[in-house]
């Protein structure tokens, strides 16, 4: 059985977002692969995305610096086969969380090698340089989110995202990596046509 978080562990998008999922990633679902996403650096982010409804703040709280040695203690703990982080954008600190996510995956893989490690990243305001980090750290799969097509962007998503520079933290994380998997996913529904769709997928 696997043994769920209690109100010490990791904060989880699963719960806090009260996905009906939950049970068939943590249970295993048909494929009995074991999943759980894990949201670092706090509950407030930097920016402000008109499809997010996670609080905004131009100062979050600092980092708490035992955050990766606690994440990767429970992860290991669990008995996950797969776990996604990701995180709030922190604009304000001056690697963008980097290296905290970074170390987070380095830990896992010290305590759990078996567990697959997928970092869903903010876009580090396009410094390439952080993207590298993280892409270099560990990880089985860089996500990051282009979350819209390319017309919508600006409606939809904090003044200082772009599609162009979305894309490329993609195209950096497979230049310093180039036998990693990298993902991103777009919502649909928010007045897109179909041609905008197919012009983001390619």
């Amino acid at each position: 059985m696997l043994l769920l978080p209690t109100d010490h562990s990791p904060s989880q998008v699963c719960e806090e977002a009260r996905c009906p999922n939950i049970g068939d990633c943590w249970g295993g679902g048909e494929h009995a692969t074991a999943t759980a996403t894990i949201m670092l650096m706090g509950d407030e982010c930097t920016r402000g995305c008109r499809f997010c409804s996670v609080k905004t703040s131009r100062k979050p709280a600092p980092l708490d610096p035992t955050e990766p040695e606690n994440t990767a203690e429970a992860i290991a703990r669990w008995g996950l086969d797969y776990v996604v982080l990701t995180s709030v954008d922190r604009d304000d600190l001056p690697d963008g969380g980097a290296e905290h996510f970074a170390r987070t995956v380095e830990l896992i893989k010290q305590k759990a090698p078996h567990i697959l490690v997928e970092c869903l990243t903010g876009d580090f305001a396009g410094a390439e340089r952080q993207v590298a980090r993280v892409a270099r750290s560990g990880l089985d799969v860089y996500a990051h989110n282009v979350e819209t097509v390319e017309a919508l962007t600006p409606s939809v998503r904090d003044r200082r995202a772009s599609f162009a520079q979305s894309l490329g933290v993609l195209r950096a994380a497979k230049a310093t990596r180039p036998d990693l998997l990298t993902k991103s996913s777009i919502m649909l529904g928010l007045g897109e046509t179909d041609e905008q769709v197919l012009h983001a997928l390619k």
